[in-house]
């Protein structure tokens, strides 16, 4: 919790795109991260339970957020993203989509948020 900026929820708030939490935190992410970032209530994507969970490689909340979009263009910023999650949503996907991964250690940066710009921009 240290290492979230307080400037990152007016940056996210800026990108115009609907927020949305898709995290572990659940509910919570709005009583306690939401504060901290300046962020308002965001809706919170449901995930399926430990005993649903994909394999071959693929995240957990991939089929969820993808379900979740239902066709709708997403972006996804997560520190676990990979190749197969990747793959698995061009496949499944009939929207677009960027899967942006956040490097743990330094949080979203402005490359990060260069990268979102971007996407948005030519996407």
């Amino acid at each position: 919790m240290d290492r979230l900026n307080p400037e990152d929820g007016r940056r996210l708030l800026g990108l115009g795109c609907e927020l949305v939490w898709a995290t572990t935190w659940m509910g919570d992410a709005n009583e306690v991260v939401a504060p901290r970032l300046g962020l308002p209530q965001l809706p919170v994507v449901e995930f399926p339970d430990e005993d649903e969970l994909p394999t071959g490689g693929l995240h957990w909340k991939t089929i969820s957020l993808t379900e979740w979009a239902r066709g709708r263009t997403f972006i996804w910023l997560d520190d676990e993203i990979s190749d197969t999650d990747r793959r698995w949503v061009q496949t499944h996907h009939q929207g677009t989509s960027l899967l942006h991964r956040v490097d743990p250690l330094s949080g979203l940066t402005d490359a990060d948020f260069t990268r979102i710009h971007h996407w948005l921009a030519t996407g």
